[in-house]
């Protein structure tokens, strides 16, 4: 019995944590249990796509790919997909003239972003605003 390939990754952009399942089969997508045709709102679906059109059909039109996104908002969940699809097909794939693709459209999509929200402190109502004062 020949052994069943199946690949897990993983995508994060700032608190939203994606894992990508990868299974051979005929080009299924989905996001949370939604397949990638009705998934909503239309900005963040067409974030997830990128890597897909990037790649091209005859690389992801024989894969299986179920996401489940979790933390963070609606946009930041479809950037952590969007990473953890792309490094999917890169892992699945293993083509470099695919991550230089890649690479040169958007480097977010393959290597993550480190940027995350300062900490608020004290004496103001964020991280570096102050309370104005008045000698009036």
């Amino acid at each position: 019995m020949p052994a069943k390939k199946v690949l897990v990754v993983s995508g994060k952009r700032k608190t939203a944590t994606a894992r990508a399942i990868v299974r051979p089969g005929v080009g299924r997508i989905r996001i949370n249990r939604i397949p990638i045709e009705v998934f909503e709102p239309q900005i963040a679906k067409e974030k997830i796509l990128e890597p897909l059109i990037q790649a091209g059909d005859e690389v992801w039109k024989q894969l299986d790919i179920d996401v489940k996104v979790s933390g963070g908002g609606y946009m930041g969940q479809a950037e952590a997909a969007r990473m953890a699809i792309a490094n999917a097909i890169l892992k699945w794939t293993k083509s470099q003239r695919l991550r230089t693709t890649f690479i040169k459209y958007d480097r977010t999509m393959v290597v993550g972003d480190p940027r995350r929200k300062e900490p608020k402190k004290f004496g103001g109502p964020g991280a570096r605003a102050r309370d104005q004062k008045s000698y009036r």
